[in-house]
């Protein structure tokens, strides 16, 4: 054999070790995708309660008891949803087959979703101002963007799929 079927050939085992590597993250950020799901749905359904007991330690949370359960409610939800969403594109991505249509509508409804929650962030801050809520707006607003940006990308990547998959 030859130096290029050599070369030909160790690029072929870096090329099978990397795509190993790319599964076994890609299956990892799925279960942590899934944990986060399940524990945003116990976290949110928890919040009267946990509210009470974090207010020992915070007593503002306390004194605006109603509005904060809401506010931590309607964020949670949300945020619950949005994942959901993520975890949708994770499985066509796990099945190998990433540019469909309904992951362009996924990421266009995380893109407004994302929108949603900062927008529920700056009502929070009425409430009650942190330097780390306006930290969570900026990355929300920046996850809403990225995300409409990447509807339009994955919309065109669908349509060449299509047109490609008709010439064949």
């Amino acid at each position: 054999m030859g130096a290029k079927g050599v070369d030909r050939m160790k690029k072929e085992e870096r090329g099978s070790r990397s795509a190993a590597g790319s599964r076994k993250l890609i299956v990892g950020t799925k279960y942590l995708l899934d944990i986060m799901f399940f524990a945003g749905i116990g976290a949110t359904a928890t919040l009267p309660l946990s509210v009470k007991l974090i207010g020992e330690w915070f007593p503002y949370l306390v004194r605006h008891y109603e509005e904060t359960v809401i506010i931590y409610f309607v964020l949670g939800v949300s945020a619950v949803v949005l994942i959901r969403e993520l975890r949708r594109i994770f499985r066509t991505v796990l099945n190998e087959d990433c540019f469909v249509e309904e992951n362009v509508e996924s990421l266009r409804k995380m893109g407004n979703w994302s929108f949603f929650i900062a927008l529920m962030a700056v009502v929070r801050s009425i409430v009650y101002m942190t330097i780390a809520m306006l930290v969570v707006i900026l990355v929300f607003v920046i996850a809403g963007l990225l995300s409409k940006v990447l509807a339009c990308v994955f919309d065109e990547a669908v349509r060449y799929k299509q047109e490609n998959d008709l010439t064949i």
